[in-house]
């Protein structure tokens, strides 16, 4: 596969603003920005460089159309057709470590916020409630020295979080698919056909793994009955690595304290949905890898992949075709 000498630059996202910040740093290849679908799809065939994610379609990989590249402005990768863009000639490359930090620090957020009682505070704040002092031991504050983190996919993003979970005076576990791999800063690791054996260790479990086949519904009914009586869910990777009728049921029972869900199964999450409303909830919209420096993060990836393509190059940075 070869690029020509100036490629052109297909900036596809709603919001993100590629082509604002790819000029302030001083790029030089001809861009355009597409914020739809439908402006993305026009587009494309002008385009030997996408850069895209929850606007992609898979039927937009065509055999002999101009794109070679599609670098993803996501770290998950799942809504790609491997073979569809393989069969197009259109490598593909992932985001993964762009959100690293960002990622890592929102699932530790919510882990303080939901020990602090953050959420309830707001609430009263916005009631101009003053709340008194409590004796109930299972309503108070919580501290996290002395607790136990499981991190379900120790890789950047869970790696990072486990370090900061060690500067909390946590213990922390880790779960990755080859424990050879390295722990990672936890302070022990294990397979993840582990999962069940260290949930009941557990006081809180986080999920930073990638949405694979392997992990689509790892956090069933099952998963969640191994769970610590009491322990809190947190998930910054993908809402289908829960069942998520299993997790509404788990914490209607309350066998599980509290979850803080940076994903859900289907996003927006539905209104009809009962975790809105459930007060041991704590939602955020998937912003846990949005921050102000992110779209130089993403560019940084581009430019090192394109560096790579220019030169002939077999393998790309985050390389998934």
């Amino acid at each position: 596969m070869a690029l020509p000498d100036r490629p052109t630059l297909l900036f596809a996202h709603v919001a993100y603003r590629f082509a604002e910040r790819y000029a302030a740093r001083g790029g030089s290849l001809p861009v355009i920005e597409a914020r739809s679908l439908e402006e993305m799809e026009a587009r494309l065939p002008e385009a030997d460089v996408l850069l895209v994610s929850g606007l992609w379609r898979n039927h937009l990989a065509k055999p002999g159309g101009r794109l070679k590249f599609i670098q993803s402005i996501s770290a998950g990768v799942d809504q790609y057709d491997r073979a569809a863009l393989a069969a197009a000639g259109i490598r593909l490359a992932s985001a993964q470590g762009a959100n690293a930090h960002a990622v890592s620090e929102h699932a530790i957020a919510l882990i303080l916020a939901l020990a602090r009682r953050i959420p309830e505070a707001r609430d009263n704040q916005a009631r101009k409630h003053w709340r008194g002092m409590i004796g109930d031991l299972t309503r108070r504050e919580d501290e996290l020295g002395g607790k136990t983190l499981l991190v379900v996919g120790i890789g950047r993003i869970g790696g990072r979080l486990a370090r900061l979970a060690k500067a909390f005076g946590m213990t922390v576990i880790g779960l990755r698919r080859d424990p050879a791999n390295g722990a990672e800063g936890a302070d022990e690791i294990h397979a993840m056909s582990a999962l069940k054996a260290q949930l009941p260790r557990a006081d809180y479990v986080a999920l930073t793994c990638a949405l694979t086949e392997e992990t689509r519904g790892l956090m069933d009914a099952a998963a969640f009955a191994a769970m610590k009586p009491g322990a809190t869910l947190v998930n910054v990777a993908r809402g289908r690595v829960c069942d998520e009728a299993a997790l509404v049921a788990a914490l209607q029972s309350g066998h599980i304290g509290q979850a803080a869900l940076d994903v859900t199964a289907d996003e927006p999450l539905p209104a009809a949905s009962p975790l809105w409303t459930m007060p041991n909830v704590l939602i955020t919209p998937h912003t846990g890898g949005e921050t102000r420096s992110y779209e130089d993060n993403v560019l940084d990836l581009m430019e090192e992949n394109l560096g790579r393509l220019r030169r002939g190059e077999a393998t790309l940075f985050n390389q998934v075709v």
